[in-house]
């Protein structure tokens, strides 16, 4: 055991024996997260675009933590208190351990997971869909989870424990499920664009549903679609990348380049209609929404970097 009594800390690694990083990460370039640095407040603070992105609409991740750790309560502690110090919902808390009430004392022991949700341990029969139906949860979300160690073919380990990301016990009460419906909806190109600081006029580039949102994570959107429409340029720009140029989980993609410090990605395409060093219009048509690379089902996942910072498309999407 490791002893943190600042924090109440007593474990860490509640995961055995389980390789807990994956191969490829959708949305973080192939890299490991646990060794990503998070974003710099003073790189902020002396940047005026990315203040006024961060500090109004965007906040600045945490460092990211892959385990399952126990918390010791100390004398003071509260549920809510705890809760906000992880980073995670009171109901996640209650939830591992078992707790109807908010009611704890110190000395006792809590697990905490490393983001809202709840911790599944894989059973024979189990796979992506069942586990996600289970807990009213997104199995895109669950696979995107880099910790979860799901690999390329989907198969899950029986005994290895995954993270569910949103997800709710089958047992909750009822209005904690099913899952809330997407706050927003993803109107499609020609909707109402809102000026983004340092010059970004940026458009919803398909129609759909949100079914993940921006975190640590995952630095984007994921805009669902059964259908497959067509997903647009956000804003004016050159093509940079066009195709499956690697086996980071993006499948086919286009990254443009809008000249002003901004990028965007458009990942997991059926087809692509442009091609690398072609200039397209605000609203110009890329390619097919499509399920390609690490994907689960028919849906974009959109990326909108500033200087390589990625910030959250709905500080930009208006």
């Amino acid at each position: 055991m490791i002893g943190l009594s600042a924090f109440g800390i007593v474990t860490s690694g509640i995961f055995g024996g389980q390789t807990i990083i994956s191969s490829s990460f959708p949305g973080v370039g192939g890299q490991d997260p646990r060794f990503v640095d998070t974003v710099d407040p003073e790189v902020i603070k002396n940047d005026p675009v990315l203040n006024s992105l961060f500090d109004t609409r965007t906040q600045i991740s945490q460092k990211p933590r892959a385990e399952i750790i126990e918390y010791e309560v100390q004398t003071g502690d509260t549920l809510s208190g705890i809760a906000g110090k992880f980073d995670v919902s009171t109901d996640t808390i209650k939830w591992a351990n078992d707790l109807t009430g908010v009611a704890i004392k110190p000395g006792q022991i809590l697990k905490i997971l490393p983001v809202s949700g709840v911790a599944h341990k894989v059973v024979s029969g189990d796979n992506l869909e069942s586990v996600a139906k289970k807990y009213f949860a997104e199995q895109q979300a669950i696979m995107d989870f880099p910790f979860n160690d799901v690999p390329d073919d989907f198969k899950l380990k029986v005994g290895q424990v995954l993270i569910i990301p949103d997800g709710v016990p089958p047992k909750a009460p009822a209005p904690a499920r099913p899952r809330p419906a997407p706050q927003y909806l993803a109107q499609g190109p020609g909707s109402p664009t809102f000026e983004a600081p340092g010059g970004g006029n940026f458009i919803w580039p398909t129609n759909g549903g949100l079914t993940q949102y921006f975190s640590w994570y995952h630095p984007g959107i994921d805009v669902a679609n059964r259908v497959g429409p067509g997903v647009a340029a956000s804003d004016g720009g050159t093509v940079v990348v066009s195709g499956w140029p690697d086996n980071y989980g993006f499948g086919n993609r286009v990254v443009l380049d809008h000249g002003n410090g901004y990028k965007t990605t458009y990942a997991h395409l059926s087809n692509i209609y442009v091609t690398v060093g072609q200039t397209v219009s605000r609203g110009q048509i890329l390619g097919q929404m499509g399920s390609t690379g690490r994907s689960t089902g028919t849906h974009l996942h959109l990326e909108i970097r500033y200087k390589g910072i990625a910030v959250n498309p709905l500080a930009i999407l208006k």
